[in-house]
């Protein structure tokens, strides 16, 4: 075999994968539809969504012409980091989902989803804490999808803070009894 054989045999196959890539890329022109199916795809409860979601972000350009917009006040008048629980990401996704639906008009219809996919990412991220202080973030979860679900808007109360405090000290204070068991 040549080499130059070898080489068209190589790169064919590239060549066709770029091809695809840009005739499929976000950065060509999208219709409406499009645009709405690609807002769904990044507004469903599940990792494989929030995933995709998460790349676009990271990657803002290559969806310009979606027109998406990002902006995000992240958790609005509640804290976006409570006792310490990072929920910086779930509350953008969830503002992603709010504000690109409204600019399209279908909010109403979709505002459930976009909900459950915000509780979605809550758990998901208290999943990643210690089971002794995950109580006290998944009680947060809970407040947080309830003050958006009943009322659109994220605003928590001091005393809710304080419950899911008061959960984080006592999970703290079983963690650290386990750990004098152990030694």
């Amino acid at each position: 075999m040549t080499p130059r054989r070898l080489t068209t045999i190589l790169l064919a196959p590239v060549v066709g994968i770029v091809l695809v890539l840009l005739v499929a890329s976000p950065a060509a022109a999208v219709t409406l539809q499009q645009r709405l199916t690609q807002l769904s795809v990044f507004t469903q409860p599940n990792s494989t969504s929030y995933n995709g979601w998460n790349s676009a972000r990271q990657n803002q350009p290559a969806w310009a012409a979606y027109a998406f917009d990002w902006s995000t006040d992240f958790c609005s008048a509640s804290p976006d980091q409570p006792l310490g629980f990072d929920f910086r990401l779930s509350c953008h996704r969830h503002d992603f989902g709010y504000r690109n639906y409204r600019a399209l008009g279908g909010f109403d219809a979709n505002k459930p989803r976009i909900d459950d996919s915000f509780y979605f990412d809550l758990r998901a991220k208290c999943a990643t804490y210690n089971v002794f202080v995950r109580p006290a973030c998944n009680s947060l979860a809970w407040t947080y999808y309830q003050a958006v679900k009943n009322f659109g808007a994220l605003a928590v109360t001091q005393t809710q803070l304080n419950k899911a405090a008061e959960l984080k000290r006592e999970g703290l204070h079983q963690q650290a009894m386990a750990g004098n068991r152990a030694a």
